[in-house]
């Protein structure tokens, strides 16, 4: 660790948390929660070891430390509090640019005052990955007064911030002599366009043949004129649609109008001499409507009151037709 109370982020990690009371564990620091608009580390996450990454996170502020060493020492175990952690930032992996654009790196770490928790300075690289080590990928530090503003998960520092950055370590391609610092690329370097198979891409979107413009057929309304004696001046009337005719039922000429047709071409006979058609029949007047006399209807009691079944009257013979007999098949000879 560093002399004085100045400290990495690195260096706090994976530290053990003892209460100094009862000498128990509380757990492991897994995490620095930044206030990004003061600049200072507020809190501390925990968990309970360094294998257990699905226990229930808990916190407990940087205030609360009594001494850092080797172990973090608290006063006992009511330093872990519930921390609304969403309003802070632990600034890992946040993107720095200057205020014209221009990229400079990410934040992988950063250095802090362990007893105000002021943050100095931000360590940067091309990848804000801490878990690469410093001999493998270049590392810079910034200082944190070179920030203007910040956004989620962006910083946004001074123009020509650039100029003013220190090399901590220097990575395995910049020795080989073929990475740089991203501020050193050019701009075609930033963008790298992937290869799109054949069948795949798009056409250019200019038709092969460019459609003919066939002009609007207008019709305009026919515009009378009309004279008014009073004012001696034309004045436009409203144009009129015309109304196409209606089409009537073809005409079938009839019975008499072929004959009289045929009379007015082949006969000579004068217009008095030409058939006329024959009025109209007259029907009779209706007559006036006269009832006719009441009958009265026949007793039927009359015929109740003799028998049904008395023999008054004599049974007529019954007309049975005779049944006359049919001649027998008779063979014929000389078979």
């Amino acid at each position: 660790m560093t002399s004085e109370n100045t400290i990495k982020r690195s260096d706090i990690l994976n530290t053990k948390v003892i209460a100094d009371d009862n000498a128990k564990v509380l757990g492991v620091v897994s995490q620095l929660w930044v206030d990004i608009d003061r600049r200072e580390v507020v809190a501390l996450g925990l968990r309970d070891n360094l294998i257990a990454f699905a226990s229930v996170p808990r916190y407990m502020y940087l205030s609360s430390i009594s001494k850092i060493g080797d172990v973090i020492l608290v006063e006992n175990e009511d330093a872990i509090e519930d921390i609304d952690v969403e309003i802070y930032s632990n600034l890992v992996n946040c993107e720095v640019i200057t205020e014209t654009g221009q990229p400079l790196g990410r934040v992988r770490g950063f250095t802090f005052n362990a007893q105000t928790g002021k943050i100095y300075s931000l360590i940067i690289a091309s990848l804000g990955l801490p878990q690469i080590p410093d001999q493998v990928i270049s590392t810079y530090e910034l200082p944190i007064e070179e920030v203007v503003s910040s956004g989620p998960n962006r910083l946004i520092v001074f123009e020509g911030a650039e100029e003013r950055i220190n090399r901590l370590s220097v990575g395995v391609l910049e020795r080989l002599g073929i990475g740089k610092a991203p501020w050193e690329k050019e701009e075609d370097e930033y963008y790298t366009p992937t290869a799109v198979r054949p069948e795949n891409q798009l056409g250019s979107g200019v038709p092969l043949q460019a459609p003919k413009a066939q002009p609007l057929k207008t019709t305009q309304p026919a515009v009378q004129e009309a004279w008014d004696e009073d004012e001696y001046e034309y004045e436009t009337v409203q144009p009129r649609i015309e109304q196409q005719p209606l089409r009537r039922q073809q005409y079938e000429p009839n019975r008499y109008d072929r004959d009289l047709e045929e009379e007015e071409n082949w006969s000579e006979a004068s217009g008095s001499d030409r058939y006329t058609p024959a009025p109209p029949p007259r029907y009779p007047e209706p007559q006036p409507f006269e009832p006719k006399p009441y009958t009265a209807p026949k007793d039927l009691d009359d015929d109740l009151d003799g028998d049904a079944w008395g023999e008054d009257e004599e049974p007529q013979p019954l007309n049975i037709p005779k049944k006359i007999k049919q001649p027998e098949y008779e063979e014929e000879g000389g078979y």
